[in-house]
């Protein structure tokens, strides 16, 4: 039997998978994902895409505005509770005007929150996947697989039988369950599986119990059951979860639109039952995310309860987090070793995620039930949108206190950060630099010998890196003509701050990539670089991919050219 090469197989197309595949087709990776199942899920599963996640996913064409549209014919705003049912008349509010309890992200990102089904993202991901030119092939599971020194042998099986391929990596985004994990033996954690829940996505008009255009995320806590309530989804109109225990699978139609009713407080409530599914609720962590050429994803490395809203969001970034990396190494601007970054990294973040939906889980349950709990956070913006990093990927500074979580609302651009927002100018229109990051390496500096370093380095070491200098707005256009000045072409996603949808803030009018020539000059139209980002007159900051701080040198140095060039080879296992 022959065959079928491929530098990535992805198994499994949930969020994880398909967001690896998207991203890894957008780097100009070839890549195959299959996927047992006929397509992409059916059922809402997880509801809404934290605003980390879109930052990951929005230097895409496109995508971000697909995202968005479908969020625009679903509501305008959410609320959450604890409640009986939906005409509990004292509902304990967790959470009542989504707009206003998350308004501080407006001050740290362009990127907004996504209030949509995880079916509908799916299927998002799954168009322009192809688009891209990722093979998906459903109705194909992997049976078995083998790896040596120089890649992985994996056995797939599809309608017309079975087939072989070879991949250079495997990226194991295959469930809860994840056949690979075990394939492979590798250990787990935390408290297993804590219960099941089954999805009643069903069809019924609740004029009067819930508002119009607000999506209602209802906990419920009666006589009858405990579960939850999602409503305005846009997908099925609604669904139901509902908690049972192992063995108490029997949800004929007829029991569920008594529950239904349960939940509405509608005993005579014209119910259409559209879909059921019975899925596991539970808090289990992969010991490893590396094993071999195999890296887990999503929740094949941390299954986590859905009391939180975070678990889809991560999925998504470790997909994305996997697909640049595999590129820098794919196309050797990295060392093979640079992979085992991705392990360090994104493990503890998968580990105190899932620790603070287990600790929601608990807030929702009897004291006695909740023993050995974790206690919830007191502010959760650390875990939406800023975690830390700490890995041989990131040069961290004297001092560094090695947190995992900081707030974000007040950063101050330290290795291992997210890259803080700064509104820039170019020509009189506004970005964000969360714009500027995405496809390749950033250096943002306010002296011109970092710019002629990069210049060099780049080069030397045959990688993507893109130059900004960051200029006092009361400098003369003049003096600080940038090295490669953007066409209009280039400035057409540049739109003001806090709207811009970008594909790529600059961009190369042939492909759409940040372009590698040259260097670009923005202003700094509110005064807030230096102080953001921890630098002084002539210091420099380099910006991973992933829009996360790699390396910083506060002040110019002697040496420009070896600080930068030491840097990026220690960074990239170089």
């Amino acid at each position: 039997m022959e065959y079928e090469r491929v530098p990535v197989l992805v198994v499994g197309a949930g969020y994880a998978g398909l967001s690896a595949a998207t991203l890894l087709a957008w780097r100009g990776i070839p890549v195959m994902l299959v996927e047992r199942h006929a397509s992409t899920s059916v059922q809402p599963k997880a509801f809404g895409v934290g605003p980390r996640a879109i930052e990951l996913l929005r230097p895409v064409p496109g995508l971000e505005e697909r995202l968005a549209s479908v969020w625009a014919g679903i509501g305008d705003n959410m609320r959450i509770a604890i409640a009986k049912s939906l005409v509990d008349p004292e509902p304990h509010m967790i959470m009542n005007d989504e707009q206003e309890e998350l308004a501080f992200l407006a001050d740290i990102t362009p990127a907004r929150l996504v209030g949509a089904p995880q079916a509908e993202i799916e299927r998002i991901l799954r168009h322009k996947a192809e688009e891209l030119g990722a093979d998906l092939r459903f109705s194909t599971e992997l049976i078995s697989l083998d790896q040596d020194a120089d890649g992985v042998t994996a056995r797939v099986r599809g309608q017309d039988g079975d087939r072989l391929v070879r991949a250079e990596y495997v990226v194991a985004a295959d469930g809860y369950r994840s056949p690979l994990r075990q394939m492979l033996d590798v250990p787990v954690s935390g408290k297993g599986e804590l219960g099941r829940m089954c999805s009643i996505m069903f069809d019924a008009d609740l004029t009067g119990l819930v508002r119009e255009r607000e999506v209602t995320l209802w906990y419920l806590q009666n006589d009858a059951f405990t579960g939850v309530i999602v409503t305005g989804t846009g997908v099925g109109s609604h669904v139901l979860g509902v908690n049972h225990a192992e063995g108490e699978g029997d949800f004929t139609e007829r029991r569920c639109v008594e529950l239904v009713r349960i939940a509405t407080g509608r005993p005579d409530l014209d119910v259409r039952v559209l879909d059921t599914a019975s899925f596991a609720m539970a808090h289990v962590l992969a010991d490893t995310y590396r094993a071999g050429r195999v890296f887990f994803a999503g929740d094949a490395a941390h299954t986590m309860p859905p009391t939180g809203g975070q678990g889809g969001s991560t999925a998504l970034q470790d997909g994305c987090d996997l697909a640049w990396r595999l590129w820098l190494v794919l196309t050797a601007q990295a060392g093979p070793a640079f992979l085992d970054t991705y392990d360090a990294e994104r493990r503890p973040i998968g580990a105190v995620t899932a620790d603070m939906q287990l600790a929601n889980l608990g807030r929702r349950m009897p004291p006695a039930a909740r023993i050995g709990y974790p206690e919830p956070l007191d502010d959760p913006a650390g875990v939406l949108i800023g975690y830390r990093y700490h890995s041989t990927a990131i040069i961290e500074g004297p001092g560094d206190d090695g947190s995992v979580l900081e707030d974000p609302r007040v950063p101050d651009g330290r290795p291992g950060s997210r890259a803080p927002h700064v509104t820039l100018d170019r020509h009189g229109r506004r970005l964000s630099t969360i714009d500027l990051f995405g496809r390749d390496f950033v250096l943002l500096t306010t002296a011109q010998p970092w710019i002629d370093a990069a210049q060099l380095v780049k080069t030397r070491l045959g990688i993507r890196l893109t130059p900004i200098l960051v200029t006092d707005p009361s400098t003369t256009q003049r003096e600080h003509t940038p090295a490669h000045p953007l066409t209009d072409t280039e400035t057409r996603h540049l739109t003001d701050a806090g709207s811009h949808s970008p594909t790529d803030a600059l961009t190369d009018a042939q492909d759409g990539h940040l372009t590698d020539a040259g260097s670009h000059s923005l202003a700094d139209v509110e005064g807030r670089f230096a102080e953001q980002y921890g630098v002084r007159g002539g210091g420099a900051v380099l910006v991973r991919p992933d829009g996360y701080v790699a390396w910083r040198s506060r002040d110019l140095v002697p040496d420009p050219t070896t600080a930068l060039d030491q840097a990026l080879r220690h960074i990239l296992s170089r």
